[in-house]
């Protein structure tokens, strides 16, 4: 492969950057002309303390964006140290568990989502969950 730019493609480029055509958002459906709107947040390596704060900040700022779906990231929770501390519950110190449970119990929250996928949370070889939002009004 060559480093070099042919003359044609520097023409090319340089009308590109004269024109104010604007490109068409990699994000827009063209068939329902709307916006989809996706991302996701992986919470490894943060304390139950520290994702509970990002994932709240992170749902508000996907909300009031109008993303539509979230994917969260937690692992499984197979290498997490809770699970060695009898006096920690097995459940409910992963992130896997406990951020959708923080989710579930934070009313703010849930008045802007429709759906959490507690399937996914519930699977053992699954360590992700989507959320699903719902439209500002």
């Amino acid at each position: 492969m060559t480093n070099k730019l042919s003359d044609k493609d520097k023409k090319d480029w340089q009308n590109f950057l004269d024109s104010s055509e604007k490109l068409q958002s990699k994000d827009f459906d063209q068939v329902n002309n709307k916006i989809i709107s996706e991302r996701s947040i992986d919470l490894h390596g943060y304390t139950l303390e520290e994702a509970n704060k990002k994932i709240y900040e992170f749902l508000e700022d996907c909300y009031f964006n109008k993303v539509k779906k979230i994917n969260v990231i937690t692992g499984k929770g197979m290498r997490s140290r809770n699970l060695e501390d009898p006096h920690q519950s097995k459940d409910l110190s992963i992130l896997k568990y406990s951020v959708p449970e923080y989710i579930k119990n934070n009313n703010e929250l849930m008045n802007k989502i429709i759906k959490i996928d507690f399937e996914s949370v519930n699977s053992p070889s699954k360590g992700n969950f989507d959320i699903f939002l719902k439209t500002i009004k």
